[in-house]
């Protein structure tokens, strides 16, 4: 697996809360774009598809 990112990490703990996306980046300090770009880029390395499976997957690997 690729290695994510500190800003992915940083993403990925928060896509495990309820925060929207936007919420997300309004949270650190990065724009919406920012936040879908890691998003997509958390999913390719994890082999996810949607938010939940990601969270699955990163709790499974002690990721978060």
């Amino acid at each position: 697996m690729e290695e994510l990112s500190e800003g992915e990490v940083r993403v990925l703990r928060l896509l495990a809360s309820e925060l929207t996306q936007r919420e997300i980046g309004a949270e650190l300090y990065l724009s919406l774009n920012t936040i879908k770009s890691h998003t997509r880029s958390i999913f390719r390395k994890l082999g996810a598809s949607s938010r939940d499976e990601a969270v699955a997957r990163a709790r499974e690997l002690e990721l978060i």
